[in-house]
């Protein structure tokens, strides 16, 4: 398929409406949309809140009646079509009554009762049906839910600040603050957006974070600790806390069971994951799975990053950089662990990006594209 600047204009307009989808969507996709005639936008839409009206809808109900016939939908997402427990008319009929004569789709769904039998749908109704425009960025956006539908696991972002030597703190462990305030602004925002945020103990002893949302609109994370022996401090910020912002320590097999009832006694929830004396990143996973929470922040430190990457259970990778210079050979960098022994053994990322974060630099990158 060839595409046309036009077509590419209008679906990366639609992207960017998708984009504005925050925690309000959640579980559902992130999903843009764009009516446009020739070079003519003549609506637009974007899936604001789950139960609210899909992408198509709000674009196409944004029309007079009958305006859009003849016209192209640019979708970032094929229309659902009814399927059980959905609490929205399927937007395939709703794209089919407005009589429009091409839709132009970003991507199938893979929620396996659409899975491509919309754009079946469409097609037996006589309309043109292009799919596959600016997939990759389409895919891109919505990695939590399409993971979730194919492999039922959360999808995992790994988020660092370091200097631009690639130190996350000096040799005597000072490390606030190597990122700026809008650094700082974006990481609250992306605390809103997912369902758990993960850190090691010594993260956790070294910096005594709270670990929540501040100052932004959004969702209460799940707050997680991996910390093998139990070793979190009963008077920490994040203890402290947890009758009011749940908190679960993972801890290993050798965890100290007086410390363990201890953190349960002061509103902790204890739990061991995997079967050895650390905590298993996959196990871990698996347990925020069970409670239907799709999407993790996984903030530090370099041996938890370490241990989630050994695991391939990292998906997106957002590294903050920081104008500064540490050096100091003992200050740590964001990875740590055994690393990879080869540059060809060594996990390469995909489709990445960089872009200016207030005085820092936002790097992005992709490890799996689902």
């Amino acid at each position: 398929m060839t595409w046309s600047d036009r077509d590419r204009r209008f679906m990366r307009r639609a992207l960017d409406l998708a984009a504005r989808g925050d925690y309000r969507t959640r579980p559902n996709p992130k999903v843009g949309a764009v009516v446009a005639r020739g070079d003519k936008v003549l609506a637009e839409g974007h899936h604001a809140v789950s139960g609210g009206p899909h992408a198509e809808a709000a674009a196409l109900d944004a029309l007079p009646p009958g305006a859009a016939r003849g016209a192209t939908l640019y979708v970032t997402l094929e229309p659902c079509g009814p399927f059980a427990g959905k609490r929205t008319p399927p937007c395939v009929e709703r794209v089919l009554a407005s009589e429009l004569a091409r839709v132009v789709v970003a991507q199938t769904d893979p929620h396996p009762e659409v899975g491509g039998r919309s754009l079946e749908r469409l097609r037996a109704a006589g309309l043109r049906v292009d799919v596959g425009l600016l997939e990759d960025a389409a895919r891109r956006l919505n990695g939590p839910y399409r993971k979730w539908i194919k492999v039922r696991r959360p999808y995992v972002t790994a988020k660092w600040a370091m200097s631009l030597d690639g130190r996350i703190a000096t040799a005597e462990g000072d490390s606030q603050w190597i990122s700026c305030g809008a650094s700082r602004r974006a990481v609250h925002r992306l605390r809103g957006e997912v369902d758990a945020v993960l850190v090691g103990v010594g993260t956790a002893l070294a910096d005594d974070p709270l670990l929540t949302r501040r100052g932004v609109e959004g969702g209460t994370p799940l707050r997680v600790v991996l910390d093998s022996r139990a070793r979190l401090p009963l008077d920490s910020r994040l203890v402290r806390t947890a009758r009011e912002v749940p908190l679960l320590v993972a801890t290993g097999s050798e965890a100290d069971p007086e410390r363990s009832a201890a953190l349960r006694v002061a509103g902790a929830e204890v739990l061991s994951c995997g079967a050895g004396p650390r905590p298993d990143p996959l196990a871990l996973l698996d347990v925020l799975a069970a409670r239907d929470l799709r999407h993790a922040l996984l903030e530090g430190g370099g041996e938890v990053a370490a241990a989630f990457l050994e695991a391939d259970a990292i998906d997106r990778v957002l590294c903050f950089v920081g104008p500064r210079l540490i050096g100091g050979d003992g200050a740590p960098g964001p990875l740590r662990g055994r690393g990879f022994p080869r540059l060809d053994d060594a996990p390469r990322l995909r489709h990445l990006e960089a872009r200016p974060s207030g005085d820092d630099v936002l790097l992005e990158g992709h490890l799996h594209v689902y």
